[in-house]
Protein backbone atom coordinates (compact mmCIF):
# COMPACT_ATOMS: atom_id res chain seq x y z
CA UNK A 1 0.00 0.00 0.00
CA UNK A 2 2.60 2.36 0.53
CA UNK A 3 4.38 1.86 -2.67
CA UNK A 4 0.70 3.38 -4.39
CA UNK A 5 0.80 6.12 -2.44
CA UNK A 6 4.64 6.65 -3.09
CA UNK A 7 3.60 6.23 -6.96
CA UNK A 8 1.08 8.74 -6.49
CA UNK A 9 2.82 11.22 -4.63
CA UNK A 10 5.98 11.13 -6.77
CA UNK A 11 3.49 11.22 -10.10
CA UNK A 12 1.68 14.19 -8.76
CA UNK A 13 5.41 16.30 -7.59
CA UNK A 14 6.28 15.46 -11.23
CA UNK A 15 3.41 17.05 -12.45
CA UNK A 16 4.46 20.33 -11.90
CA UNK A 17 8.19 19.84 -12.16
CA UNK A 18 6.54 19.29 -15.99
CA UNK A 19 4.88 22.38 -16.37
CA UNK A 20 7.66 24.10 -15.32
CA UNK A 21 9.57 22.52 -17.63
CA UNK A 22 7.08 23.19 -20.62
CA UNK A 23 6.92 26.53 -19.35
CA UNK A 24 10.47 27.15 -19.51
CA UNK A 25 10.71 25.33 -22.60
CA UNK A 26 8.38 27.57 -24.17
CA UNK A 27 9.99 30.68 -22.58
CA UNK A 28 13.39 29.60 -24.75
CA UNK A 29 11.53 28.98 -27.41
CA UNK A 30 10.39 32.72 -27.52
CA UNK A 31 13.77 34.42 -27.12
CA UNK A 32 15.13 32.27 -30.05
CA UNK A 33 12.19 33.18 -32.36
CA UNK A 34 13.05 37.63 -30.56
CA UNK A 35 16.69 36.88 -31.15
CA UNK A 36 16.35 35.64 -34.32
CA UNK A 37 13.83 38.45 -35.15
CA UNK A 38 16.77 41.16 -34.26
CA UNK A 39 19.36 39.03 -36.06
CA UNK A 40 17.09 39.40 -39.37
CA UNK A 41 16.26 43.47 -38.58
CA UNK A 42 20.23 44.25 -37.56
CA UNK A 43 21.06 45.10 -41.19
CA UNK A 44 17.67 47.46 -42.22
CA UNK A 45 18.89 49.02 -39.17
CA UNK A 46 22.52 49.78 -40.13
CA UNK A 47 21.23 50.25 -43.40
CA UNK A 48 19.06 53.27 -42.23
CA UNK A 49 21.50 54.61 -39.89
CA UNK A 50 23.93 54.83 -43.01
CA UNK A 51 21.54 56.97 -44.83
CA UNK A 52 20.65 58.90 -42.03
CA UNK A 53 24.67 59.88 -41.49
CA UNK A 54 25.08 60.48 -45.11
CA UNK A 55 20.93 62.16 -46.03
CA UNK A 56 22.76 65.58 -47.28
CA UNK A 57 25.38 64.34 -49.46
CA UNK A 58 22.47 62.10 -50.68
CA UNK A 59 20.29 64.60 -50.89
CA UNK A 60 23.24 66.77 -52.83
CA UNK A 61 23.76 63.87 -55.13
CA UNK A 62 20.07 63.78 -56.24
CA UNK A 63 19.50 67.50 -56.59
CA UNK A 64 22.38 67.64 -59.31
CA UNK A 65 20.85 64.30 -60.81
CA UNK A 66 17.15 66.24 -61.32
CA UNK A 67 19.28 69.54 -62.60
CA UNK A 68 21.02 67.07 -65.04
CA UNK A 69 18.16 65.55 -65.83
CA UNK A 70 16.09 68.49 -66.79
CA UNK A 71 18.59 69.49 -68.89
CA UNK A 72 18.27 65.88 -70.99
CA UNK A 73 14.48 66.14 -71.32
CA UNK A 74 11.64 68.48 -71.60
CA UNK A 75 9.84 69.58 -68.73
CA UNK A 76 6.32 67.81 -67.62
CA UNK A 77 5.03 71.03 -67.60
CA UNK A 78 4.75 71.44 -70.96
CA UNK A 79 2.04 69.40 -73.66
CA UNK A 80 3.13 66.09 -75.26
CA UNK A 81 1.84 67.18 -78.45
CA UNK A 82 3.73 70.80 -77.93
CA UNK A 83 6.48 69.16 -77.10
CA UNK A 84 5.87 66.77 -80.28
CA UNK A 85 5.60 69.70 -82.69
CA UNK A 86 8.48 71.71 -81.05
CA UNK A 87 10.38 68.48 -81.89
CA UNK A 88 9.27 67.83 -85.61
CA UNK A 89 10.13 71.50 -86.05
CA UNK A 90 13.39 71.52 -84.65
CA UNK A 91 14.82 68.36 -85.89
CA UNK A 92 13.52 69.11 -89.48
CA UNK A 93 15.18 72.85 -88.73
CA UNK A 94 18.58 70.95 -88.53
CA UNK A 95 18.56 68.41 -90.62
CA UNK A 96 17.68 70.81 -93.55
CA UNK A 97 20.67 73.50 -92.27
CA UNK A 98 22.98 70.43 -92.83
CA UNK A 99 21.96 69.90 -96.46
CA UNK A 100 19.55 67.25 -96.42
CA UNK A 101 15.65 67.93 -97.93
CA UNK A 102 13.07 66.24 -95.98
CA UNK A 103 10.42 64.63 -98.12
CA UNK A 104 7.91 62.87 -94.92
CA UNK A 105 7.89 63.56 -91.35
CA UNK A 106 5.84 62.23 -88.98
CA UNK A 107 4.59 62.60 -85.13
CA UNK A 108 4.48 59.25 -83.77
CA UNK A 109 1.84 58.25 -80.77
CA UNK A 110 3.90 58.73 -77.22
CA UNK A 111 4.59 56.09 -75.46
CA UNK A 112 4.47 56.35 -71.65
CA UNK A 113 6.56 54.43 -69.77
CA UNK A 114 7.86 54.79 -66.20
CA UNK A 115 8.87 58.59 -65.70
CA UNK A 116 9.03 59.76 -68.86
CA UNK A 117 6.59 60.06 -72.14
CA UNK A 118 8.37 58.70 -75.23
CA UNK A 119 7.63 61.79 -77.66
CA UNK A 120 9.10 60.09 -81.64
CA UNK A 121 9.29 61.72 -85.08
CA UNK A 122 10.10 59.62 -88.52
CA UNK A 123 11.78 61.61 -91.22
CA UNK A 124 12.67 60.67 -94.50
CA UNK A 125 15.53 62.91 -95.91
CA UNK A 126 17.60 62.98 -99.28
CA UNK A 127 20.86 64.57 -99.53
CA UNK A 128 24.91 64.28 -99.65
CA UNK A 129 26.58 60.73 -97.18
CA UNK A 130 28.58 64.11 -95.31
CA UNK A 131 25.26 66.06 -94.84
CA UNK A 132 23.80 63.35 -93.44
CA UNK A 133 27.05 62.55 -91.57
CA UNK A 134 26.88 66.22 -90.22
CA UNK A 135 22.91 66.31 -89.03
CA UNK A 136 23.70 63.15 -87.32
CA UNK A 137 26.42 64.90 -85.41
CA UNK A 138 24.09 67.76 -84.68
CA UNK A 139 21.13 65.79 -83.23
CA UNK A 140 23.80 64.11 -80.99
CA UNK A 141 24.50 67.63 -79.73
CA UNK A 142 21.09 69.20 -79.32
CA UNK A 143 19.40 69.56 -76.43
CA UNK A 144 17.09 68.31 -74.98
CA UNK A 145 18.68 65.14 -75.65
CA UNK A 146 17.25 63.93 -79.46
CA UNK A 147 18.13 59.98 -79.76
CA UNK A 148 18.05 57.97 -82.70
CA UNK A 149 15.85 54.89 -82.37
CA UNK A 150 16.00 53.53 -86.04
CA UNK A 151 17.75 54.45 -88.98
CA UNK A 152 18.14 53.04 -92.28
CA UNK A 153 20.18 54.11 -94.97
CA UNK A 154 19.70 53.34 -98.82
CA UNK A 155 21.31 54.37 -102.35
CA UNK A 156 19.83 57.40 -104.15
CA UNK A 157 19.34 56.86 -107.86
CA UNK A 158 21.06 60.12 -109.51
CA UNK A 159 21.30 60.66 -113.20
CA UNK A 160 24.52 62.66 -113.68
CA UNK A 161 25.60 64.03 -116.74
CA UNK A 162 29.19 63.11 -118.50
CA UNK A 163 31.55 66.20 -116.77
CA UNK A 164 29.69 66.36 -113.35
CA UNK A 165 31.65 64.91 -110.25
CA UNK A 166 30.40 61.76 -108.72
CA UNK A 167 28.89 62.33 -105.89
CA UNK A 168 26.74 59.76 -103.61
CA UNK A 169 23.13 60.61 -102.84
CA UNK A 170 21.57 58.56 -100.22
CA UNK A 171 18.27 58.53 -99.07
CA UNK A 172 17.48 57.59 -95.23
CA UNK A 173 14.32 57.06 -93.22
CA UNK A 174 15.05 57.93 -89.17
CA UNK A 175 13.11 57.79 -86.50
CA UNK A 176 14.09 60.17 -83.14
CA UNK A 177 12.71 60.66 -79.92
CA UNK A 178 13.37 62.80 -76.79
CA UNK A 179 11.97 62.69 -73.51
CA UNK A 180 9.23 64.20 -71.55
CA UNK A 181 9.20 63.91 -67.99
CA UNK A 182 6.13 63.23 -65.94
CA UNK A 183 4.80 64.90 -62.89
Amino acid sequence: MHSRTAWICGLTLLLPVLLYLKLLLGVWGLRQDTQAEIDRIEPRIARLQGLIAFEEPLREAAQAVDTQVADLVYPGSEDSATVAAELQTRVRDLLAEAGLSITNSQVLAVREQGDFDYIAVKLTVTGALPALDAALAELAAYLPLVLVEALEVYPARVRRGKDEPEQQLVTASLQVLSLRAVQ
